[in-house]
């Protein structure tokens, strides 16, 4: 970025103008997925610069931020009155390669269901691994520019869109999938499914309601849609689902403690549920 190696900090330019981010203090966010992206930017910048970040994007000087095409482009009010220009590009994964991941993806019930609610689940990253690619650029496949003086690879205007780029990250983290080439609706039409999202709600079919005198006729006896009801319970579709969100306890280092008690409970769960199905048929069988 810049040939100034006796660079020092200076007070930048007040704004009002700018997005200021919702952290006040203390972490940033909330999701594994925006913290991976943070944490990679994190590793390459010295305290002082990243502090200085920090501060400038809870102050608002990052004045706008806009997502297209695989790039992240935004102003930063600095310390000259010209705001300076900053760009992140992610190189997008091949169609190939895509069609690799989302067949990997389709085999996983639980992705599917977890990506509709929002949620980027936390073993997505094995799916990509199993097919050799990686959900999260490495720094070859990041390029980033800021047209400020600082000779660093990373200058507190980088550092300061990026923390507000993890703040939309975790909101949104279809935005990374969009940064890799793929968006929201193509990933769920890929996995077999649609979004609301997308506009494409399901109207369900108008049914007439019944007269009130069949209504109050029949008030009191079950329909015949009950004899077609039915649960069934089973045990979790991916091991330790709560222990691979949540991540290790700070009251418990070692995980395997954890995990032998929940298999125990899950094991009495679904015994106790075969328990009550048998018995419930046996009753069954008896009345009829």
């Amino acid at each position: 970025m810049s040939w100034y190696y006796d660079f020092e900090p200076q007070k930048p330019i007040e704004t009002d103008k700018g997005i200021k981010a919702r952290s006040k203090r203390g972490d940033f966010v909330k999701n594994w997925w925006a913290s991976r992206w943070l944490a990679a930017m994190e590793r390459v910048m010295d305290r002082g610069r990243l502090q200085r970040g920090r501060s400038y994007a809870r102050k608002g000087q990052v004045l706008s931020l806009t997502e297209a095409a695989g790039q992240i482009t935004a102003q930063v009010q600095g310390s000259r009155r010209t705001p300076y220009k900053v760009q992140i590009t992610l190189k997008p994964l091949p169609e190939t390669s895509w069609q690799t991941v989302l067949a990997a993806l389709a085999e996983r019930p639980y992705f599917v269901a977890q990506l509709l609610a929002g949620e980027m689940p936390q073993e997505i990253e094995e799916a990509f691994h199993a097919v050799r690619l990686d959900l999260f650029p490495g720094r070859a496949e990041l390029k980033q520019d800021c047209n400020c003086p600082d000779w660093a690879d990373v200058c507190k205007h980088l550092a300061a869109v990026h923390y507000i780029l993890a703040e939309r990250f975790d909101e949104d983290p279809f935005l990374l999938f969009r940064l890799r080439g793929k968006s929201q609706a193509d990933i769920l039409a890929a996995l077999g499914t649609t979004s609301s999202v997308a506009g494409e709600e399901a109207v369900p079919e108008y049914q007439a309601a019944p007269s009130l005198t069949v209504d109050l006729t029949n008030f009191w006896q079950p329909g015949p849609e009950l004899a077609d009801f039915a649960v069934t319970i089973t045990g979790p579709t991916s091991p330790y689902p709560i222990l691979t969100r949540l991540g290790e306890p700070d009251f418990l280092p070692e995980q395997r403690w954890l995990k032998a008690n929940y298999d125990r409970v899950t094991e009495l769960a679904l015994d106790l549920v075969r328990e009550l199905v048998e018995n419930d048929t046996v009753a069954t069988a008896a009345l009829e």
